[in-house]
């Protein structure tokens, strides 16, 4: 497997700067509060500070598991009942960041909080040198399925590269039996999802994230501007739309060129995930870099 090179000093940096800003937008979250707020907020911080990010803030609420970050005039607000899936890194010299966690504005959905938090805590104490990563998925589904959940199948962890969030290797969430090991030195995130549902999601209509994959011949003129932003500005890590809004005059414009070049094959698109037994979902994510008879969590 080739090296990736990187220097330790960042990585533990932008691990540091990830948690602090997931802190951050988990303050930020009460009744009433715009989802728009907060991703403004937290996103601009990290830019303050010297950071690029992995990828837009997600805010994916009840059943949506992944991949919801606000549209350029999103009005929506956290309810007092909402279950919200906070997910968010920092980038710096393509070194990325991942880390998340689940706030639980009812009070009324612990018991789920609490299943993906102990997920995380067994499969991060069995990690180390060698291990297979399907013995790290039988102890995520083994704490989740002791208190009565779902794990959710079709996503999990993965291990983290420059430029690369999800790299070679993928992490179940359940013991599918896989045998590829972990070496020292790897960057992993690990990301326990659980579900009163069916453990299984699917892709939404809504989608808001993207990246770029190559300059293709495209006819309108907003998608032809935007191509070039995106290629000098976003052309590593995904993006969200509303990044573009000083780019093109109106709305219309932005998203029209955005699906264009969706489209055309210039970009990939990240639609918010959902699970298809309409259960809630909770997440906690860590990133951990391997040792030799244990892991160093890197998100702290």
């Amino acid at each position: 497997m080739e090296e990736d090179k990187v220097d330790p000093k960042v990585v533990e940096e932008v691990g540091a700067a990830s948690y602090k800003a997931l802190v951050a937008a988990r303050d930020m979250i009460k009744p009433g509060v715009k989802l728009l707020d907060v991703a403004n907020h937290v996103e601009k911080m990290l830019k303050e500070q010297g950071y690029g990010m992995a990828f837009p803030l997600n805010l994916s609420i009840g059943v949506q598991a992944a991949h919801y970050t606000p549209s350029i005039d999103d009005e929506t607000v956290f309810g007092e009942n909402d279950l919200i899936k906070v997910d968010f890194g920092a980038e710096k010299d393509g070194v990325l960041g991942d880390c998340a966690l689940t706030v639980d504005l009812s009070h009324n959905n612990q018991k789920l909080v609490e299943a993906s938090i102990e997920a995380l805590q067994n499969a991060t104490s069995v990690i180390k040198s060698g291990v297979e990563v399907g013995k790290i998925g039988a102890e995520i589904e083994k704490a989740i399925t002791s208190r009565g959940f779902v794990p959710i199948r079709n996503l999990g962890g993965h291990t983290v590269k420059t430029h690369d969030l999800h790299s070679d290797i993928f992490v179940p969430n359940y013991d599918n039996g896989d045998d590829t090991i972990l070496e020292e030195g790897m960057v992993v995130a690990i990301e326990p999802f659980a579900t009163s549902g069916k453990g299984i999601v699917t892709e939404s209509d809504i989608c808001d994230i993207y990246s770029f994959d190559f300059e293709t011949q495209v006819r309108m003129r907003e998608a032809r501007i935007l191509q070039e932003e995106i290629k000098k500005n976003y052309s590593h890590e995904p993006f969200a739309a509303r990044w573009l809004s000083n780019v093109v005059d109106s709305r219309f414009g932005l998203y029209a060129g955005v699906s264009e070049l969706a489209r055309a094959g210039a970009l990939t698109r990240y639609p918010t995930l959902i699970e298809t037994g309409k259960g809630l979902v909770s997440q906690a994510e860590l990133e951990v870099i391997v040792e030799k008879d244990s892991c160093r969590i890197l998100t702290k």
